[in-house]
Parts: structure tokens; C-alpha cells; sequence
């Protein structure tokens, strides 16, 4: 007579319905070069929500559990880290690669921990890998107030360049002043071309990093100074005038576009290299403060996506398993 298996599981937030739900998947198996991650927090990210309404599609043999970034136990070792998934995040257990884990500074707690991997990781990977950002540099970063936003500023500010930032409302805008950007634009009243041109005059702005996409690129390339660069990372949304040539031949301006999930682990792992190096010190002096804005429970992950989508929120969304 056989033996029934008994299979493992634990809970997790799963899509219903383009919902979330507390529900139970399979416990993960940490394969070769993983660790199996006891989840203490949980970082919420906007490319989630698309996820979850059908509009992104996971890379191939990612979990179909949502949840890019994760902190919490080593299962075996007790040893407190923080890592970046391609999937699986929003569970009590994450399995994830040697290669994209972090230990975590003992000054940050484990909520804090869970606003590093994602904004960090995207934040070096386009900032400081190939073309580094330098002090005395200016540049403008649209979404100030979010969690890569509010990670930007300050990191920005601690390599010595001077930040712009954008936000929605005002009371955003003086968060992002507050976190120390030297100018802070509420776009909703003021046309954040012409405060820029106030403020910088004619000397025009280094980097630019935007996540809005068609509607704001020629008034980008027309900021642009000699040299500068137009780093895309989303493209929140498609309609917009024709892409202007004009002004990206003659001041040699350079335009890039990455994702960081599709990345190959070797990609990742280059960048973890970078964050450890360049980032993770500054963790632990003091000198960057991941900034969690609200907490939900597992149970409530879909009150954090609508936190999220109607950015109500200054810093990071975490969730607690």
C-alpha cells in the first residue's frame, strides 16, 4: 500500500482575479547557488501591480508569485539578508540566488532591508555602471517621493551631484526636500520645464532619469546639456510627439533604456558586486536611510497595491508575512 506524500506549503499573496488573496503555494526548494529565505518583509514594487492586471509579462521560469525583493533569516544559518528576486517575493519563503543576496547592516531592521535590493540595484545599474554619475553633475529624477525615488535623492546627494526632483503634490515635493534635493518640483502646479530653467539657467541638466516616458521626451532632450543622458526605466505612457533628432546630434546626447528583472544572473550579480561596494557602506554609517513609508500584513497586500497606484505613499510599501 502506498504512501501518501504530505507536500509542504506556506502562505503567500496570490493573484485572483487580477486580486491579491492570502492563499498557499508550495514551499520553495533552494536550489544550487540559493538560499531558502525565511520572508521578515516584504518590498512592494509598481511593476507588481502591472504584473498582477496582466499588463507584464514574468521573464521565462520566473515564480508566478509576485514579490521582486525580500528580507529576512537565512533557513540554516540565521544570518539576516536582503535579496532580489525575479519572482516569488510575496510568501513567508523566498528561494533566491547566492548572487543577488545582501547582508543586511545591523542598523536597518527588516522593513528598511526590504527597500534596498530593488531600488538599489536599479539605481546602480544605471547611475554609477558604465557612465557614473560625478559630483557637480545635475540630475533630474521624476517620482522623487517614491522608493527608487526617495533612494535616489539621497544617494545622488551622499556622491556629491546636485538633484532635482519631481513629485505630484506639494506635500511630496517637500519630502523630496526634506530628503535633500536641492530643487523640488510639484508638477501638478508648476511646468517642472520652466522651474528647471529658473534654477539652472542655461547650463542644462547631466542626467536625466525617467519612468514617464513619450509625454516628456522632447522637453527631456531639450534640458539635456552637451553630453547629457536620457536613462529610461519605464514608459508610463505611450502618446507623445515624435522623437525630436535634432538636439541629440547636436549636443551628443545619449539615451538608454534597461529593465532590471529580465537581467541575466550574471548581469545581477555584477550589479550586487557594485551595491556592495559603492552603496552597502553608506548603509552602514548612517549616511542613507531606506525610508518605509507604509506597512501592510501579507493578508492585506492588495490595500498596499492601492497605496502604490494612487501614491499616497512617501518611501517604500512593505509587507510583513
Amino acid at each position: 500500500m502506498k504512501t501518501a506524500v504530505r507536500k509542504e506549503f506556506c502562505d503567500a499573496a496570490v493573484v485572483k482575479e487580477r486580486r491579491l488573496v492570502l492563499g498557499e503555494v508550495p514551499m520553495p526548494v533552494a536550489g544550487k547557488g540559493e538560499v531558502l529565505i525565511k520572508v521578515a518583509a516584504i518590498g512592494v514594487n509598481r511593476v507588481e501591480i502591472d504584473q498582477k492586471k496582466g499588463d507584464y509579462k514574468a521573464p521565462l521560469g520566473a515564480s508566478p508569485v509576485l514579490g521582486l525583493e525580500v528580507a529576512g533569516t537565512v533557513v540554516g544559518t540565521g544570518e539576516r539578508v536582503m535579496a532580489l528576486l525575479t519572482g516569488g517575493g510575496y510568501a513567508a519563503y523566498a528561494a533566491a540566488p547566492l548572487e543577488t543576496v545582501l547582508p543586511i547592516p545591523e542598523r536597518l531592521s527588516f522593513e528598511q532591508a526590504a527597500a534596498v535590493p530593488e531600488a538599489y540595484f536599479t539605481i546602480w545599474s544605471n547611475l554609477f555602471m558604465d557612465r557614473p554619475l560625478a559630483a557637480g553633475q545635475v540630475l533630474l529624477v521624476h517620482g522623487g517621493a517614491s522608493g527608487v525615488g526617495s533612494a535616489m535623492i539621497q544617494l545622488a546627494k551622499a556622491f556629491g551631484a546636485t538633484v532635482i526632483a519631481t513629485a505630484g503634490t506639494l506635500e511630496r515635493a517637500l519630502f523630496c526636500k526634506d530628503l535633500g534635493a536641492d530643487l523640488a518640483i510639484d508638477y501638478s502646479k508648476q511646468d517642472f520645464e520652466a522651474e528647471i530653467r529658473k534654477f539652472i539657467g542655461e547650463r542644462g541638466v547631466d542626467v536625466i532619469f525617467d519612468w514617464v516616458g513619450a509625454r516628456y521626451l522632447n522637453k527631456h532632450l531639450a534640458l539635456l546639456a552637451r553630453h547629457g543622458r536620457l536613462v529610461l526605466i519605464d514608459s508610463r505612457t505611450k502618446d507623445g510627439p515624435a522623437l525630436d533628432l535634432g538636439p541629440v546630434m547636436r549636443k551628443n546626447l545619449v539615451i538608454t533604456g534597461a529593465l532590471l528583472r529580465p537581467r541575466p544572473l550574471s548581469e545581477k550579480k555584477l550589479i550586487a558586486g557594485g551595491v556592495r561596494r559603492d552603496f552597502l557602506p553608506l548603509l552602514v554609517s548612517g549616511k542613507l536611510t531606506p525610508i518605509v513609508s507604509h506597512r501592510f500584513p501579507l493578508a492585506e497586500a492588495e490595500k498596499a497595491h492601492a497605496v502604490v497606484e494612487e501614491s499616497l505613499h512617501h518611501g517604500k510599501v512593505v509587507l510583513i508575512p
